[in-house]
């Protein structure tokens, strides 16, 4: 394991100097930022962003005053972005493992400090590994928001990663990140290749057992921000992995009590009330939940509990309550596993 943490220290560290030197385009994000984060983007430091790695955006609405965790912080983009948003009374954290990585990240904390016109720094660096987050005194329910961009792949204990997140997550708080998942369990033999391991191809998880590895952790129903496939783009990787496809997406995964395995129906609805700094108009949950301003939308006790137990609670209306079970809610795309208007019957032990 240690050989695989110093393959994955001396790529990031010494044989990657900037974006340019990947030899796939898996660490590089799909779309661009929207307008409020490349404003944000503008003013960051430019050995910063050249030493960024990621495959998505990792910053979630609603950041002001929250303290926020960053697993695998690299040169500190992500980080110095959350901290502008968090504000002066907010902290960001980051952790990483590579020490070429953060000398650029220490190095331009007071630069950002005052572009920012903040008082003192709200941000500080972590040398640590994230399969140990417990060797590193972070504090039990600590953190609003745990973020990640393109490196849980990289760890060697994904599971145990995702249960210290969780419980480093005040209730209420929320795990935001992207990173590479593939269409089947990826071979020993491709995870042991170092450069495939590196461009975070080999060391994606299948997406089924990603489910099951959050919902041991407590994340009982992950969700969807955004997906896109992969397109390697290097014909000597892609020979390598053969059939083998890889998708960027990006999750958000919720420490909240009460949260269900499938989404039910209880009669509930909510109102966006077009409050959340950055969407007037409507807000997205997840990849199928836009919620648009002032209409009442009819949702699963999940959504409800992802809307009213967390920081989005005073942005939205809610009507209803726990009262009465309606079944499943088939707006979500749940469905009983049985045929209800099937007339024929078995018998019970047929």
């Amino acid at each position: 394991m240690e050989i695989k943490y110093d393959e994955v220290k001396e790529y990031y560290g010494k044989q990657l100097q900037s974006s340019e030197d990947l030899k796939s385009n898996a660490c590089c994000p799909i779309q661009a930022p929207p307008k409020h984060i490349q404003e944000i983007l503008n003013i960051i430091h430019d050995e910063v962003k050249n030493k960024y790695y990621g495959c998505g955006l990792t910053i979630p609405n609603e950041l002001e005053g929250l303290d926020i965790l960053d697993l695998g912080s690299g040169s500190g983009r992500d980080c110095f972005i959350a901290s502008n948003l968090v504000g002066q009374e907010g902290s960001v954290t980051g952790v990483d493992m590579t020490d070429e990585q953060l000398v650029v990240a220490n190095k331009h904390i007071d630069y950002h400090t005052e572009k920012f016109g903040f008082k003192y720094a709200n941000t500080k660096f972590i040398k640590g590994n994230i399969d140990k987050l417990g060797e590193l005194g972070l504090e039990n329910g600590k953190f609003d928001l745990i973020i990640s961009n393109c490196v849980i792949n990289l760890a060697m204990n994904k599971q145990k990663v995702l249960s210290d997140a969780y419980r480093l997550l005040k209730p209420g708080g929320e795990m935001y990140f992207s990173d590479v998942y593939a269409d089947r369990r990826v071979s020993k033999e491709l995870q042991n290749d170092p450069v495939l391991w590196g461009e975070c191809l080999s060391g994606a998880l299948y997406w089924n057992d990603f489910l099951n590895f959050a919902k041991n952790a407590g994340f009982t129903d992950p969700r969807v921000v955004e997906s896109h496939p992969i397109t390697v783009e290097n014909e000597e990787l892609e020979n390598k992995i053969g059939d083998h496809k890889f998708f960027s997406v990006t999750y958000r995964l919720f420490k909240i009590d009460g949260l269900e395995s499938d989404c039910e129906d209880y009669g509930q609805a909510v109102a966006y009330k077009g409050t959340i700094e950055g969407s007037p108009a409507s807000f997205d949950l997840d990849d199928h939940h836009n919620f648009q301003k002032g209409k009442i939308s009819s949702v699963c006790g999940n959504s409800y509990k992802m809307l009213k137990d967390t920081r989005f609670a005073k942005h939205f209306d809610f009507y209803g309550n726990w009262d009465t079970h309606y079944g499943i809610f088939e707006g979500c795309g749940g469905n009983m596993p049985f045929n209800a208007d099937d007339n024929s019957v078995m018998g019970a032990c047929c």
